[in-house]
């Protein structure tokens, strides 16, 4: 219980009432959203969450751990650029139709809308220009990056993403940001004061991403393990990954190396058919989202984990939650060597060339030959999330910027 006892005893919320929207996951799947939403709880306010539903997460209602979750079907996962304008059109449909809901019932002081999409603008703007409610913009992602980063262009949507992100940013109230490249990004881009943005790190809950015994059936007998977790799209560089397991396989030999890449996406079934056809399939587990017990116990049992994402504008400035969770886990680290992924790893990581599968494949041989290293860099990483990348570091940033909504007379 020592993880939230900041926000246990710090109640400066009591009597508000807080709506998170959250299109792109499920909760309590979805870590940050889930940690900022149990933070203000434990400060006082009533929390309800709109949300989609996702495998495990069917249920269209229910309260957990006192937060009143409210979830929405959504017809797919998109790929595709015409595939999102149907999922984002779905969504804001059901997010503005429950959003009506819980304004009816047990209200709302706060929208708090987390990105992607930026449209959330369009249900906070709306709440806040007609009832006068907050409206708190938390940039996830830096969403015209993300598009080209999918889809390696700057066309008219990029362009339509610039402006939806202007107005999510000249709406807010406040706006969150989860890095100082975020940050820069709200006060030139989005034309935000430096004193209407505050930084709220992505880490990890060491009550949940806490060492525990090992699972490591999924090794398959081998003699060493190397794990992933995280969502399954285009830009997080997984065919990055395989492409560094079949040089591993099949140009350096190597049979004793089991992988194991947890978690789901628009390109997980996508990914399993590359395994395939590289001929690779065999050393490469997929099975899907785990509950945190089976995927922490997963990850304990792995040598070291990677963190293939593609070095692109999003990437490069965004802070991967994996990274530090690998981290709390006391697990070292293979990656690209990316701005923000360095800045959270430091030299609890081996950084390979932006987008070299094989140098990938390098380091990781070279990090798995070593275990004195391995040891080192797991409790360099364990120890400085202890010491300043915890949530608990967080909640009083999160709290500060609530704090702001309602200044003292």
């Amino acid at each position: 219980m020592v993880e939230r006892q900041t926000a246990i005893d710090d109640k400066s919320l009591a009597g508000r009432r807080v709506l998170f929207l959250a299109e792109n996951l499920p909760c309590p799947f979805h870590t940050r959203v889930w940690q900022e939403a149990r933070t203000i709880h434990d400060a006082g306010a009533t929390v309800s969450i709109i949300c989609p539903t996702g495998p495990g997460f069917e249920a269209r209602y229910e309260v957990v751990d006192g937060i009143h979750i409210h979830r929405h079907p959504l017809p797919l996962e998109a790929r595709r650029a015409a595939g999102f304008l149907v999922e984002y059109s779905a969504a804001m449909f059901w997010q503005f139709t429950l959003t009506w809901r819980v304004f009816l019932g047990r209200g709302f002081d706060v929208i708090h809308a987390a990105n992607p999409p930026d449209l959330l603008f369009l249900v906070g703007g709306f709440f806040k220009l007609l009832f006068g409610r907050k409206f708190i913009y938390d940039q996830h992602d830096i969403n015209p990056e993300l598009y080209e980063a999918k889809f390696g262009r700057r066309d008219f949507f990029y362009h339509l993403l610039l402006r939806c992100e202007k107005l999510s940013f000249r709406l807010a109230d406040i706006s969150i940001a989860t890095n100082e490249s975020y940050r820069q990004i709200a006060q030139t881009r989005g034309g935000r004061s430096p004193d209407g943005v505050f930084v709220v790190r992505n880490a990890p809950d060491l009550e949940r991403m806490r060492p525990r015994p090992e699972n490591g059936d999924w090794k398959k007998g081998r003699p060493y393990g190397v794990g992933y977790v995280g969502v399954m799209g285009r830009q997080e560089g997984l065919h990055h990954l395989l492409a560094a397991v079949d040089h591993l396989v099949h140009e350096q030999g190597r049979g004793d190396i089991q992988f194991i890449c947890i978690g789901d996406g628009p390109e997980r079934s996508h990914l399993m058919r590359q395994a395939e056809d590289l001929g690779i399939a065999d050393y490469v587990t997929f099975p899907g989202r785990l509950n945190d017990d089976d995927m922490v116990a997963a990850l304990c049992a792995a040598d070291l984990c990677v963190n293939p994402d593609d070095f692109n504008e999003m990437n490069d400035k965004s802070t991967m939650l994996k990274i530090v969770e690998y981290m709390a886990l006391g697990k070292p680290i293979v990656q690209f060597d990316l701005t923000e992924g360095r800045v959270s790893a430091r030299d609890a990581a081996l950084y390979a060339r932006p987008n070299d599968a094989v140098d990938l494949a390098e380091k990781i041989t070279d990090l798995l030959a070593d275990a004195e290293a391995r040891q080192r860099m797991g409790s360099r990483g364990r120890e400085r999330v202890e010491a300043e990348l915890a949530w608990k570091y967080e909640t009083p940033k999160l709290l500060a910027a609530y704090a702001a909504l309602w200044p003292k007379q």
